[in-house]
């Protein structure tokens, strides 16, 4: 457990409006369902509120956003400082003219790609495939089926450190192969895709075709985060994985899927701990059997349980 700042915190912003959580478990807000507390879990009623929050939240206290929690691991000792999740006045999907979706970053992205394509909108529908939120989308470029979220982006806006709400171009994202290079301590709360016009029929198809490639190759029904590791330029990491002799690897409760091996598994009682050392453990393989170090995708946060 972590210190109780919530008073101070309140006393210091008496006009916040979102909620704010001491003590708050993390773990049934992740895929793995594993981790610890976040010392306080604000959930902002809007942009405004959000704004207004960090504007009067100390310098000296650390913040940490998360999604839906699809490509994360949260470690057992929990998150000091603030975590931040968006939720309902961040989920609004809006279609615009000239084949544009607005989003909030709190919208699942395959219900940008049910609204593209409900209204004739071709070229948004590699979002059924990404797992997750819009913003974690546009803060990890992420892609699917030949797409990356830089290949829709018209522009985003966010929130810094200080409350000030900025917006940034494509260009200014910076993107590269799931990678953003906004600033760090921007809170995304707004994307404008563009797409094209299409036909809905067509576009169905094609989504439908990404489901159902889903579920054949993903162990999409598990406690799962999704693709572990980057793929290395010229690699697939996967194929690294398999050739280092890790499919269906375990520690303790934590497995490397049989089905795709840039995937891990918590099997039932896996810790964060567990999860992290296999895919510590997988890294290192690879490295001996093949000489290319594979980087993390999902993303890792908070600190280790200490040792009793």
């Amino acid at each position: 457990m972590f210190a109780d700042i919530v008073l101070s915190l309140k006393r210091n912003m008496p006009d916040v409006r979102g909620r704010l959580l001491p003590n708050q478990s993390l773990a049934e807000l992740t895929w793995f369902r594993v981790g610890g507390p976040a010392q306080v879990l604000f959930m902002p009623e809007d942009e405004a509120d959000l704004a207004y929050f960090l504007e009067h939240l100390p310098a000296e206290i650390p913040v940490t956003v998360i999604g839906l929690g699809s490509n994360l691991i949260v470690r057992d000792g929990g998150v000091p400082g603030v975590v931040i999740r968006l939720g309902r006045g961040f989920a609004e999907v809006k279609v615009e003219e000239d084949s544009r979706i607005r989003s909030g970053t709190a919208v699942p992205d395959v219900k940008v790609s049910r609204a593209a394509q409900e209204a004739a909108i071709a070229g948004l529908a590699f979002f059924r495939g990404i797992p997750g939120a819009v913003g974690g989308a546009l803060r990890m470029n992420g892609g699917a089926y030949g797409r990356e979220t830089k290949d829709a982006l018209i522009e985003a806006r966010g929130v810094d450190r200080v409350g000030r709400v900025r917006v940034f171009s494509n260009g200014d994202m910076h993107y590269t192969y799931r990678h953003c290079g906004a600033p760090e301590d921007i809170i995304f709360t707004e994307a404008l895709f563009q797409g094209a016009p299409g036909d809905p029929v067509a576009i169905a198809a094609e989504m439908d075709k990404i489901t159902e490639s889903r579920e054949a190759t993903q162990p999409i029904k598990s406690r799962t985060g999704g693709s572990t590791f980057k793929n290395p330029p010229g690699h697939k990491a996967w194929q690294l994985i398999d050739a280092a002799g890790c499919r269906g690897f375990k520690i303790g409760d934590a497995q490397v899927s049989q089905m795709h091996c840039n995937f891990l598994i918590n099997l039932g009682s896996a810790s964060a701990a567990d999860i992290e050392t296999l895919g510590e453990t997988v890294r290192k393989r690879v490295k001996e059997n093949s000489g290319t170090e594979l980087e993390w995708e999902i993303k890792r946060i908070g600190v280790a349980k200490p040792a009793r």
